[in-house]
């Protein structure tokens, strides 16, 4: 059997508003088990072929016993050949017999749509033969062993969490730098012009529409902000034309690299303390990965804090080359709003080595391989001693607490 490509839910609302009159789903598999005089609805979510196999399709039928009496066809595919941007059709099949046709346009591009198929029971699957035509572009179709599922598998194969959380009870499963909307595709183009020139960074990637955002009408932007402004960012945003949900997301924060400890003594009235507590982070890193302090600083726009230290490369020191570390890290209080405890996030470091010495430089490469590459530097046990600086708490993940 072909393993299947899976879209979501939304599509669903789709097909129903498209073709009102399907009955309620069976939950049998095979063609051979459907009752006899039967009316049921079942799904095919791949057709081989189609636009190099980067088609993502959908084919609901109505049938009535083993007879099909009513089709929908949904085809999401690149809009352009090597684009990310997608376009889609949707369209209502005539049936006649093991013939299934119909056109309509895209609803991107409007470009003109024909479809033309044969369909043609093989034992347990279903084979598809024909053309589909997009515009001048036509796709020759032969796709000899599909699978078909009732509507609860197709239901239950659907994914709809946008991984967005209005109101987290705390920092432990979002991240406070990172933030998520969830806006109508109609009104998507006017709220992102908004964020220009705003200390807001947008994830690159949530710009894409892909076709579980076409088929639901909606697309979900990720930002990175400063932990301070979120909060009122989100209300913000809430009001916004077009926003269906706002919050926090998944981000930068990895709870085996973080520290929960007391606000009290890094805060300067309401807001924490940051440049000094960067020092106390930066003196701690010194000391235990063995090397001098060159800065510490803040991204005014995500908040991030990131601490260069250098010291003498060991490898070869007749040599005198330099190692430069570079750690990132984020503060925040540990949960949406005020607390009177601070979250403190420290990532492994990252070292680039340079000759730096007087005179004629020795030029350097780094070609390590990928798997050196993914090994992450050592970093002395320099969370434990943060940990111990901070008076502060690990978290412990066996059991989803603080200790």
């Amino acid at each position: 059997m072909r393993a299947l490509s899976f879209c979501s839910i939304g599509f669903l609302a789709v097909l129903v508003a498209v073709a009102p009159d399907v009955a309620s789903a069976q939950t049998k598999l095979s063609p051979k088990a459907t009752a006899p005089g039967g009316t049921e609805t079942r799904y095919f979510t791949s057709i081989d072929g189609l636009m190099d196999g980067n088609a993502d399709v959908i084919l609901k039928e109505t049938r009535q016993g083993k007879t099909v009496t009513a089709a929908v066809l949904d085809v999401c595919y690149p809009a352009a050949k090597n684009s990310d941007r997608k376009d889609r059709f949707v369209v209502n099949l005539t049936v006649a017999g093991q013939l299934l046709t119909g056109t309509t346009q895209s609803l991107g591009d409007k470009a003109p749509v024909t479809v033309k198929l044969t369909r043609k029971p093989t034992s347990d699957t279903f084979e598809f033969r024909g053309q589909i035509s997009i515009g001048g572009n036509v796709t020759e179709v032969a796709s000899p062993d599909n699978s078909d599922l009732s509507e609860k598998e197709f239901l239950d194969n659907q994914t709809s969490d946008d991984g967005i959380t209005p109101q987290p009870k705390d920092f432990t499963e979002v991240s406070p730098e990172a933030i998520a909307v969830k806006v109508k595709l109609e009104a998507a183009t006017d709220f992102l012009k908004s964020l220009k020139g705003q200390d807001v960074e947008v994830t690159l990637a949530s710009l894409s529409v892909g076709c579980d955002a076409l088929r639901a009408g909606e697309q979900t932007i990720n930002m990175s902000v400063d932990p301070e402004r979120a909060s009122a960012l989100l209300a913000k945003f809430k009001a916004m034309p077009g926003v269906t949900a706002a919050g926090w997301t998944a981000g930068m924060m990895e709870m085996d690299r973080a520290i929960r400890f007391s606000a009290a003594d890094w805060r300067d009235g309401d807001k924490i303390s940051r440049d000094r507590l960067a020092g106390t982070v930066a003196n701690v890193l010194a000391r235990t990965l063995a090397a001098k302090p060159v800065s510490q600083s803040f991204n005014p726009v995500t908040g991030k804090l990131k601490v260069l230290l250098k010291r003498p490369n060991q490898d070869f020191p007749a040599l005198e080359l330099t190692d430069t570390i570079e750690v990132a890290g984020l503060v925040s209080t540990d949960k949406p709003g005020s607390s009177d405890r601070l979250l403190l996030w420290v990532g492994s470091p990252a070292i680039t080595t340079a000759d730096e010495s007087t005179g004629a430089k020795l030029n350097l490469s780094d070609e390590a391989s990928s798997d050196e590459e993914g090994d992450q530097a050592d970093d002395n046990g320099a969370i434990e001693a943060l940990a111990k600086e901070l008076k502060g708490q690990r978290w412990d993940a066996d059991k989803s607490v603080w200790k």
